[in-house]
């Protein structure tokens, strides 16, 4: 069966993420982080999208994007993933992917969400264990983000902008927010919904996206569908619904 095509909705935000072959790093040195983020500053303005928060690690690579257009997540991911592994394969002489299969993508609601989606896509190094505070991290948007540095990437999404009045307020509204861990919830909320490539936000939000894309959100499961064998031991088939992709 063919896999559906990805909807995405011009102007909500999406994290994505694309992890590496086998879970196998996709990064080697220094050099490969700064080509990565080299081609993405050349592909983000050429498909219509606006970058709000990122983080390459070792085996994989967090985007906050929101895109203009039906198609502009599925070019940039396309392009920049393409070009390199390209540049992967011939800089150290390999052959075979790179990337596993087709990245995730979960849209997020940005009342409830969104600021909570830019932490935890800059304190992977933390959760890691490769830092002890996300500024200490120099492949993630943290640097942009809450202390102000130049990042030709990043574009403020309007939950960030509204942080403040200034960059200088917003900076320092969103520092404050690390003061505070994600709750356990947050995390496997944010998780779980990017690993089915799945909405994350309130039932309304839920229920606005089932109607923009014409599909019913929920959780699949693999194979043919099962049923349950309930108290009076009759079985009654339960209803599969199909994520968002």
């Amino acid at each position: 069966m063919p896999r559906r095509a990805r909807m995405y909705i011009p102007g909500y935000a999406y994290h994505i993420v694309q992890r590496g072959n086998n879970r196998q790093a996709c990064f080697f040195e220094v050099e490969n982080y700064r080509v990565f983020l080299k081609y993405m500053t050349e592909v983000l303005p050429r498909y219509g999208n606006s970058l709000h928060a990122y983080c390459l690690m070792t085996n994989h690579v967090h985007l906050l994007i929101t895109p203009e257009c039906v198609d502009s997540i599925s070019n940039l991911m396309k392009v920049v993933c393409s070009r390199y592994a390209q540049y992967i394969n011939k800089k150290y002489t390999r052959t075979g992917s790179l990337w596993e299969g087709r990245h995730k993508a979960s849209v997020i609601d940005s009342e409830s969400y969104l600021l909570k989606c830019y932490r935890y896509i800059e304190l992977n190094p933390v959760t890691a264990d490769m830092v002890k505070r996300p500024e200490g991290y120099a492949w993630s948007s943290n640097h942009c983000n809450a202390w102000g540095g130049q990042n030709r990437l990043i574009s403020g999404h309007e939950s960030y902008l509204a942080l403040g009045q200034n960059q200088a307020q917003r900076c320092s509204n969103y520092r404050k927010l690390f003061n505070e861990a994600l709750s356990t919830g947050d995390y496997q909320a944010i998780g779980k919904a990017l690993h089915f490539s799945m909405p994350l936000g309130s039932e309304e939000f839920m229920e606005k996206i089932e109607k923009r894309t014409g599909r019913k959100i929920g959780y699949a499961h693999r194979g043919r569908p099962y049923a349950k064998l309930v108290k009076n031991k009759s079985l009654r088939p339960l209803k599969c619904l199909r994520p968002l992709k």
